[in-house]
């Protein structure tokens, strides 16, 4: 493996790391919508999946985003507030079981895998430049 594959391992890991910090942030907006993708239900919480890939041109294994799913273990919580608009003959309304601590935690653990993957591009970078020095 030479430092290109390195730089493309680390840019194929902050391609993921960026959908991921998008997908906290989706759940974080929308964790007190009253009305999901559905238009019935509330908001579900998404999740990422990864998976390893290889590349076909370059034969090294990079990371990807597998797929975004609704994380069916969260469920709902329900409130009651018999004013809204949404709320069931008991006053009750239906809203998404999204713990914004939990997501705030994912979004900052993906921004420091980012930030990892940025500091081995730039060491991949600086390794080029001082090989390229040495040979002049």
């Amino acid at each position: 493996m030479d430092l290109m594959d390195s730089m493309a391992i680390s840019a194929s890991g902050m391609k993921a790391q960026t959908i991921r910090m998008k997908v906290a942030s989706e759940n974080i907006a929308n964790a007190d919508s009253v009305i999901g993708k559905d238009g019935v239900n509330p908001y579900q919480r998404q999740i990422v999946s990864f998976q390893t890939m290889v590349d076909a041109k370059t034969g090294v294994n990079k990371v990807e985003v597998s797929d975004i799913t609704v994380d069916d273990k969260q469920g709902y919580k329900y409130e009651y507030n018999p004013a809204h608009p949404m709320a069931d003959k008991n006053g009750l309304i239906k809203l998404p079981n999204i713990s914004t601590l939990k997501e705030k935690t994912d979004l900052k653990e993906a921004a420091r895998a980012y930030e990892a993957n940025l500091s081995a591009i730039d060491a991949a970078k600086s390794m080029m430049s001082k090989s390229l020095d040495m040979l002049k």
